[in-house]
């Protein structure tokens, strides 16, 4: 009778548990169906509701655990519910850019792997597609996290444990086509095999210790008395054909993701392994909390850094789209920042494969690259379609536009972007068309934009395919001295102590050209306005580096192709032409033994000759 009674209260529970996981997973879906750019009251009601009904759920569980294996609870119900929780928490780091986020969703996915939730059901005699299918997902969600976390070993590990994953699929499910699957694999492999870099390089995150160079702290301060802008948010946005990415992060995108996010230094960033109680709560509560709260307490990070800013990353997206996704923002831009907006995407190159329309507004070309997911926006913006009769912007003229799709009338031109002048504009246009939006500068509306423009063709002493690494454009302006490296062929296992001590030259050069740019009297207001921005300044700074080292590298007759433009133009005491400059591209390239790949004045060669 006991064991009756027990029974029946067991699956009492159980069915409250169902309950509960059914409310959740309404909230969830409620969240998951917004625009991932999302943001204000709807989406932090939405969030709220979520996570309060998943912290009930949660602590439901903890407390009841007994009562619930003893009903029939499965162990990869518990896994589940974990990796939605996850899942909550990455899609909050996308919203708001706030690592703390993402190190509760690593906690979450870590602990499902530790403890093995999904592996007694891969066990099982009669194994379940479905779950197979969750815990597919499950890995690959986990290999991004841990990837923008710079978890290089777990990276590692998560990728071959997923390849093993899918082949184990294959031969659990003969009559089911991995073929998705295999594809992710693959991607994987290759995202891994393209941003190698050396275990001894620096993150691409703004690192107080090494980024911030105190020597100019006074002469930025002086910027205060007047007008300066701050980075609120940034729109990240990439399309080539068959680029390098995993899910929907591109190479480039991913670097720049990082490279606009502070560095968290400290203990606050070390990630603890929990060792579980056997009802699952977590035994240490260092590190990141473990609890499920949208509001998380503030020792997660250092409270010394101020907050990341906004990042939108928007893949393969069509015109329409990133027209809707920068007006709302420039709608949301408070009156004292400014707006980012990077763009890496082809223009010459793939308008030979790009979709181009004809006067019945039918395709007459389609390129087989994978295409975005439906826009969210139906309606195209005005500003969206240049004039029939305009000769320089017409869709038959290669060079004038950016393709960010292969399907439809998907080109971007420059007179798209400048309604939205509006408002300050930092633009990064990493493409072989970058030149055409020279025109933005000086027809803006009522802000002065601020453009960094990429060359047209990549360098290097091999003959490989830069592609396959990325942007070279982008990766000098996130990692220069990995950039370095591959433009002159040193492979990523350059010795320790040389690469360290190149690091510091290139850290003393940053911080010497800082002080000048602060103290030019020929620096342009659009650029003195964004100097006291740290990861603006940076850039500019990284810009510098990377026009004169490919200054120095080309061949003169070669500079109009392979030089990177900034609009307005920068002060000439640090142009690739300057000595200011030249001599710690010297001291680099001879630190590294390159010095035969570079061109320097003859000034330079004799001082060092000489010394």
């Amino acid at each position: 009778m006991a064991d009756e009674e027990r029974g029946e209260a067991a699956s009492e529970i159980l069915a409250r548990f169902h309950s509960l996981v059914e409310v959740a997973d309404r909230k969830f879906a409620r969240v998951r169906d917004l625009p991932s750019t999302a943001r204000g009251a709807l989406h932090l009601l939405h969030c709220r509701k979520a996570f309060k009904a998943y912290t009930r759920l949660w602590q439901f569980q903890q407390q009841r655990r007994r009562e619930l294996v003893a009903g029939g609870l499965r162990r990869w119900e518990i896994g589940d519910i974990a990796s939605r929780i996850g899942q909550l928490y990455y899609g909050q780091y996308q919203r708001t850019s706030e690592v703390r986020f993402l190190l509760e969703a690593y906690v979450f996915y870590e602990a499902i792997v530790s403890r093995g939730y999904f592996e007694a059901a891969r066990a099982s005699a009669a194994p379940d597609l479905k779950l197979r299918y969750k815990e597919l997902r499950f890995q690959a969600r986990f290999f991004i996290v841990a990837l923008l976390l710079n978890r290089t070993d777990e990276v590692r590990q998560l990728a071959d444990r997923f390849r093993a994953l899918v082949e184990e699929s294959k031969a659990a499910f003969p009559a089911t086509n991995f073929k998705e699957w295999k594809q992710v694999a693959q991607e994987i492999s290759r995202f891994l095999k393209a941003d190698v870099s050396s275990k001894i390089s620096r993150p691409l995150r703004y690192n107080v210790l090494f980024d911030a160079h105190p020597s100019s702290f006074p002469y930025i301060a002086r910027f205060h008395a007047n007008r300066v802008l701050r980075l609120q948010d940034a729109l990240l946005a990439s399309y080539h054909r068959n680029e390098i990415k995993f899910a929907e992060l591109s190479l480039d995108t991913y670097r720049m993701v990082q490279c606009l996010e502070w560095e968290p230094s400290g203990s606050s960033y070390q990630l603890f392994r929990k060792e579980p109680y056997e009802n699952g709560a977590f035994s240490d509560q260092s590190g990141a909390s473990g609890l499920i709260d949208i509001n998380l307490a503030a020792d997660l990070m250092d409270p010394d850094l101020p907050p990341n800013p906004h990042k939108a990353v928007i893949y393969h997206p069509s015109v329409s789209q990133f027209l809707a996704v920068t007006a709302t923002i420039c709608e949301e831009l408070s009156s004292d920042s400014i707006l980012l907006i990077y763009i890496s995407a082809s223009g010459k190159t793939d308008c030979s494969v790009a979709s181009h329309k004809n006067v019945n507004g039918k395709s007459t070309n389609s390129s087989k690259a994978n295409h975005a997911p439906e826009a969210s926006w139906k309606s195209d913006s005005s500003t969206s379609q240049p004039a029939i009769d305009d000769k320089l912007y017409s869709s038959t003229n290669p060079g004038s536009y950016l393709c960010l799709g292969a399907q439809g009338s998907n080109n971007l031109y420059p007179d798209d972007l400048v309604p939205f002048t509006r408002k300050p504009l930092f633009l990064i246009i990493d493409s072989d068309s970058s030149r055409a939006f020279k025109t933005i500068h000086g027809a803006e509306r009522g802000e002065a934009s601020a453009l960094l423009l990429s060359h047209e063709k990549p360098m290097s002493v091999s003959d490989t395919d830069l592609t396959s690494s990325g942007s070279q454009f982008t990766y000098f302006l996130t990692a220069p001295l990995q950039a370095f490296c591959q433009l002159v062929g040193l492979s990523s296992d350059v010795e320790a102590d040389i690469y360290s001590n190149a690091e510091s030259l290139l850290s003393s050069a940053l911080a010497e050209w800082e002080v000048t740019l602060c103290t030019s009297k020929s620096l342009d207001r659009v650029w003195a306005q964004v100097l006291t921005d740290p990861f603006l300044r940076r850039l500019i700074l990284r810009f510098i580096f990377c026009r004169t080292v490919l200054s120095l590298f080309c061949s003169p007759s070669d500079t109009a192709v392979h030089l990177p433009e900034c609009v307005p133009k920068l002060p000439e005491s640090l142009s690739p032409e300057s000595a200011v400059t030249q001599i710690h591209i010297h001291h680099l390239a001879e630190r590294l033994g390159v010095s035969n790949h570079f061109h320097f004045l003859d000034a330079i060669e004799d001082s060092v000759q000489s010394r």
